[in-house]
């Protein structure tokens, strides 16, 4: 019998691309979508689900016969400190209901998506160690910190399979994120192509550890599908493949665009990068469960250039 996945966010920016490829590698029945907005594609499986509705949320995974859930739905770093009270609510009774589902044995294995916005102040922000304080400065790294203390304890006193990695920014050419800090690196490409010109909301030199689509897909699944005895750590693995400043993305993209120009006008996300890692140490991944990743800035430019062309 093969697994029947759940994943919840669908249709966010890692959830849309994410739901792609498990299907790919599960069959589209074997894979249902969920999310509070209807996804662009009606034809594939979906169902309606605000994550804090428990019932529902049961009875989802009673009627499809659910056993593992990709738990996606969230509110990110830059949209949570609109409204604080509701990021904390969503971010983590979503994650309670679901690590309750694993506590009684409904569902067989969990992943939860972590960030670098666990990091802070008090982190080393050259090639950030996999074990260091976290001194989060917005309710999404809050709430995000506050979850892998979660998750870990659910197996250490349930034997909850749950299984995490701390995404960093995450780029691609599939949609237009919006809510993260990081958005500027996806914004980046759609304005060159349109516009030949960029305003960027971080300061030049703002240093941040970035991932593209098909390697943070990829090692979602890798993670997901190891043997139980190679997971070591069920709270955030470190994740990263590549770390660049706004001004070496706009060089990487002036290799293909010769004449684009970038701008600086930081805003309140400035800070808020300010005090998250510039590089990221993710041995711990490519030690337990053999994590790698396959692309650099270079490369990355390069096929998102060449996937976005033909839409401007």
């Amino acid at each position: 019998m093969r697994d029947k996945i759940l994943i919840t966010g669908a249709n966010g920016q890692i959830g849309t691309v994410l739901t792609h490829r498990l299907r790919e590698v599960y069959g589209t029945e074997n894979v249902l979508a969920s999310d509070i907005v209807e996804p662009a594609d009606s034809n594939q499986p979906f169902v309606f689900l605000d994550i804090l509705n428990s019932t529902r949320l049961l009875e989802i995974i009673n009627d499809h016969k659910i056993t593992q859930v990709y738990h996606l739905a969230a509110i990110l770093s830059a949209n949570g400190e609109w409204n604080p009270k509701k990021t904390w609510n969503v971010n983590l009774n979503g994650l309670f209901s679901i690590l309750n589902l694993g506590k009684e044995g409904v569902i067989k294995k969990i992943f939860f998506p972590s960030t670098i916005a666990v990091f802070g102040n008090t982190t080393p922000q050259i090639n950030t160690p996999q074990d260091v304080p976290l001194l989060p400065t917005t309710v999404y790294g809050m709430s995000k910190t506050a979850g892998e203390l979660w998750c870990n304890y659910y197996h250490k006193r349930y034997n909850v399979d749950v299984r995490s990695v701390r995404y960093p920014g995450i780029i691609g050419h599939q949609s237009i994120p919006s809510g993260g800090t990081t958005d500027y690196a996806v914004e980046i490409y759609h304005e060159a192509l349109k516009h030949k010109k960029y305003t960027c909301f971080l300061k030049e030199d703002t240093r941040l550890p970035m991932l593209y689509m098909p390697d943070a897909v990829n090692g979602t699944i890798k993670i997901m599908e190891q043997p139980t005895d190679k997971i070591k750590l069920r709270y955030g693995y470190n994740l990263s493949s590549m770390s660049f400043t706004p001004k070496e993305i706009a060089e990487s993209i002036q290799k293909y665009i010769s004449d684009f120009k970038i701008t600086y006008e930081p805003d309140f996300r400035q800070e808020i990068a300010a005090s998250w890692s510039e590089s990221i140490d993710d041995g711990q991944a490519r030690k337990d469960w053999d994590w790698s990743p396959k692309y650099d800035l270079n490369k990355m430019t390069t096929d998102m250039l060449e996937n976005l062309k033909n839409k401007y």
